[in-house]
């Protein structure tokens, strides 16, 4: 599957994207964080991308990640056009609105895995860590607020570094329970064995993921 993804000159179609398994997905992910930290990403051919995208869309997978500047998701995954889609939020946490955009991506729109990607030195954990409460922030920081309790009590309350790395995996961790918690159908296709839901956290400094669930 990863041989016949790579030998893409356009977007991805529908016939591909519904032949691949959750696993086959998963396997796609990893696949382009390998090219993309190996110097070896795929050349793909713009006017054919542009061509098929106005036959519509068939993206392998969706990401829910964090806004943060540093961790642009097409460039981790090596995707072009057609390949995801992506859901940015500081702190990548399960809104309502986020998690309705997950559901269709997968239920009505054929994705057949979910990526919670969180990553290193990521602002959105430290605001939530030294407890910032400012506008709209306030709620948003809400939704760490379990992964910061969780990692102050295994470790302490120091906002090391190594400290707040840790938060941003429990805070994947926790959106990742949450997606299968608040939502009877990602849960549900989950359940049938139709999507994957997997986390993981992006390494600011290295451009690699370390894979979580």
């Amino acid at each position: 599957m990863i041989d016949r993804f790579r030998s893409l000159e356009g977007a991805i179609g529908a016939e591909l994207q519904q032949s691949l398994s959750p696993q086959d997905a998963v396997g796609l992910l990893k696949d382009g964080v390998r090219r993309s930290t190996t110097g070896a990403q795929m050349t793909r051919n713009r006017p054919a991308l542009l061509a098929d995208a106005a036959g519509g869309q068939y993206p392998y997978a969706a990401v829910l990640s964090c806004i943060d500047s540093r961790a642009p998701v097409e460039q981790i995954f090596d995707a072009a056009s057609g390949d995801l889609f992506v859901a940015r939020v500081a702190g990548n946490v399960a809104s309502p609105d986020l998690i309705a955009s997950l559901e269709y991506a997968t239920k009505y729109a054929g994705s057949k895995a979910i990526l919670v990607l969180g990553h290193t030195r990521c602002g959105a954990v430290k605001g939530a860590w030294a407890g910032l409460e400012d506008g709209h922030l306030t709620g948003l920081l809400g939704r760490i607020q379990p992964a910061v309790a969780a990692t102050k009590a295994a470790m302490g309350a120091e906002d090391s570094a190594e400290n707040l790395d840790r938060c941003s995996l429990v805070n994947v961790q926790e959106t990742v329970a949450a997606l299968r918690r608040d939502s009877a159908i990602l849960s549900g296709l989950e359940a049938e064995g139709k999507i994957a839901i997997i986390g993981g956290v992006y390494d600011v400094a290295t451009g690699d993921v370390a894979w979580v669930d």
